[in-house]
């Protein structure tokens, strides 16, 4: 049985790329490529689930800032834990609460770095919270693999139909890797 209707029905969910992590994507070949700027997810993506900016992350992002990215978090999360990890890694705005997949808080964030929807990319670990809302948004999306495999019981729901979409993806020969 051919997966092409399937990679057309869920082609939605597909990220414009995947990465086994947040730290080991090219970000400075996507610089010269004309992408300015970065929205990131944050647990999962970047840390492990509450946990705070680690030296890692604070490196990224000063790294993210010296190649002359404008980065901005996004997460559902409430804004204590979003704007302690964004003040510790200096260079980054944030937006709590973003209601991903919904539209608005990526919309916020590209106004918010004075960007365009092609100058920026979204780098987050789940497919139908960050990759969908950065589709739907018109924004590249790199999935990455999750840093941590104890998540919350809804996150580990949402990744069993996440895998069905994943190897429709490799399936469909458009897959691309970072």
């Amino acid at each position: 049985m051919s997966v092409a209707p399937f990679s057309i029905l869920f082609k939605q969910f597909f990220p414009d790329a995947v990465s086994d992590s947040a730290y080991s994507i090219d970000f400075e070949a996507l610089y010269e490529k004309g992408c300015r700027g970065i929205i990131f997810d944050v647990d999962n993506t970047l840390v492990p689930h509450g946990a705070p900016a680690d030296g890692r992350a604070k490196k990224l992002f000063e790294r993210l800032h010296e190649i002359g990215y404008k980065c901005l978090v996004l997460s559902n999360n409430k804004e204590p834990r979003v704007k302690s990890f964004a003040e510790s890694v200096r260079y980054a705005d944030y937006i709590h609460k973003a209601g991903k997949p919904g539209k608005k808080g990526y919309f916020a964030a590209l106004k918010r770095m004075c960007l365009r929807r092609k100058e920026a990319l979204f780098v987050g670990d789940q497919i139908f919270t960050d990759v969908w809302g950065a589709k739907r948004c018109g924004i590249f999306s790199i999935l990455v693999k999750p840093i941590d495999k104890r998540e919350e019981i809804q996150i580990v729901l949402k990744r069993i139909p996440e895998r069905f979409v994943l190897w429709l993806y490799g399936r469909s020969g458009k897959l691309r890797r970072l």
